[in-house]
Formats: C-alpha cells, structure tokens, sequence
C-alpha cells in the first residue's frame, strides 16, 4: 500500500468491510476453502486480508486546517448610563407597539393607554 493509513483510518475501513462481508456481499479477492477455513470465515480476517491487498476501492479524504490570516480580537464592550439604558429600552418599547399596531394585534383604545408600571409595595408590607 502506497498510503499509509492511521490506525483509526484502519478500524473504520475493516470494521465497515467486515460488516459487508457479515451481511453476504461478494468477496473482493479470491481465497480458497482452505485459507477461508484457516481464517475460520471470520468476516474481520477476510477483510482485513482484503485490506492488506490493496483491492478495496476506499479512499480517505483528510481535510487540512485552513490556513487563514483573520484572527479574532477581544471583544470591546460598550459602557452606558443608566439613562441611556432607559432611554433605549423606551425606544425599543415604542419600536414593539407601533409593529404591534401596524400588524393588528392591539386595539385603537388600548393603544392609547400608557402602560402601567408595578408600583412599590414593599413599603406598604410594613
């Protein structure tokens, strides 16, 4: 065999032919009763043999890493005030109902409405 094969290469190659081999596929090489005797009809022997051989049209495709000059930098976080958090968490709010009106799923009254923010009621607890 001109390539060599890694061991893992090698397992997945035999295992898969033995597998053939067990469910009735024709066999590759021809071997006579006594060397088939002498493998004791063991189907990874067979296809081990097969393997050593060379008859066995499988090819190996191993991809190579991808030699690529784009590196990943850190991540740069933005800092914003609590009111500039409040103020686009509004904005997205407004964005939401008027989709929500465009779309038909709020009723011209409700609309209308401010929504109504929980009030405190851990002071009213004690």
């Amino acid at each position: 065999m001109e390539n060599k094969f890694t061991k893992y290469e090698t397992a997945r190659i035999i295992g898969a032919r033995a597998l053939q081999i067990a469910m009735d596929a024709p066999l590759l090489v021809k071997l006579t009763k006594e060397e088939l005797k002498e493998m004791r009809f063991d189907a990874l022997r067979i296809a081990e043999y097969e393997l050593n051989e060379g008859v066995l049209p499988i090819t190996i495709h191993r991809p190579s890493p991808r030699k690529s000059k784009d590196r990943l930098g850190a991540i740069k976080e933005e800092q914003l005030s609590d009111e500039e958090l409040i103020a686009k968490a509004q904005e997205v709010e407004k964005e939401i109902v008027e989709d929500a009106k465009e779309i038909g799923f709020v009723n011209e009254a409700d609309a209308d409405e401010e929504p109504v923010e929980a009030e405190d009621d851990s002071s009213e607890e004690k």
